[in-house]
């Protein structure tokens, strides 16, 4: 039976919560959720890799267990998160690892390579996306606050903080509902739900622009240091499509690329495959 741990850092003074399983000398991986979860939605992969693997799931700052300091205290950006959990895997310890990428952890993730390519032994990501046609038309209502910074715009995407949002998020595209448990998505809508909450995730919206402007460099590095690289996507994902997969080849053509018919939260549907997917990736 896997046995994890539930630690928490402190990094420059602020909390961070992070799951931890296999043995510390074991080849490191590191995990990073996406928006709007927390390291929780790793919960039914973990078990399928800590035999070989160290495993290390923060939750990102202003998500799940981590500290979610006042917005005039703390910028929500993405630069910042990334800034906080590269000093993060400095603070536990961590000197080299594979580094599996989700949603928002992609744009985290990525940063933490450039600037550190040499700590970085391979990279997996689960529609983690970094190329322009990988953005479907479900961020027009983003793209217009970027655009536009109105209150309006603003109002706009509070509708993406629903119960109702995140349910849809869940299960859009998977062939049978029944199989996602309803327990990700409900601790998801109880964190969205603290006061001053929605306000960080509304500023990281907004943010997400910074990610676009970043997507050369990200290829960049992926053209100069060619990490081994997989790609396992659900393939009906309402954000990030087939498209974004496909174009990593584009700059490291040895890249691995599986789909999975399923949805933007591949793990609830597909995490033994997915696991499957990593084992042999990673076997070398």
């Amino acid at each position: 039976m896997t046995k994890v741990t539930f630690r928490s850092a402190d990094v420059d003074g602020l909390n961070i919560f992070y799951r931890e399983a296999g043995a510390k000398d074991a080849p490191t991986l590191l995990l990073l959720h996406g928006f709007p979860s927390s390291s929780h939605m790793f919960r039914d992969l973990i078990p399928h890799l800590a035999d070989r693997f160290h495993i290390v799931a923060p939750d990102l700052p202003g998500f799940g267990q981590s500290g979610m300091p006042a917005r005039d205290k703390f910028a929500y950006t993405f630069d910042h998160l990334a800034e906080i959990i590269g000093r993060f895997t400095e603070v536990i310890g961590l000197a080299r690892f594979a580094v599996y990428v989700f949603d928002y952890g992609a744009p985290t993730g990525f940063r933490i390579a450039v600037k550190h390519p040499e700590r970085i032994t391979a990279i997996i990501s689960q529609n983690g996306n970094a190329y322009e046609e990988g953005l479907s038309d479900g961020w027009t209502p983003i793209r217009a606050y970027w655009e536009e910074p109105s209150q309006a715009n603003r109002i706009a995407l509070r509708a993406f903080l629903t119960p109702q949002t995140t349910h849809w998020q869940y299960t859009h595209g998977v062939a049978d509902e029944s199989a996602v448990s309803p327990d990700g998505q409900s601790l998801d809508d109880f964190y969205l739900a603290r006061p001053g909450a929605d306000e960080v995730q509304l500023d990281l919206m907004g943010d997400y622009k910074s990610n676009v402007a970043l997507y050369p460099t990200f290829q960049n590095y992926f053209r100069t240091h060619k990490p081994p690289f997989l790609a396992v996507w659900g393939k009906n994902d309402p954000f990030f499509t087939p498209p974004g997969a496909e174009a990593f080849k584009r700059d490291i053509p040895d890249a691995v690329i599986r789909f999975f018919d399923t949805g933007h939260f591949a793990l609830e549907t597909h995490a033994q495959e997915i696991a499957a997917e990593i084992r042999d990736f990673l076997k070398s």
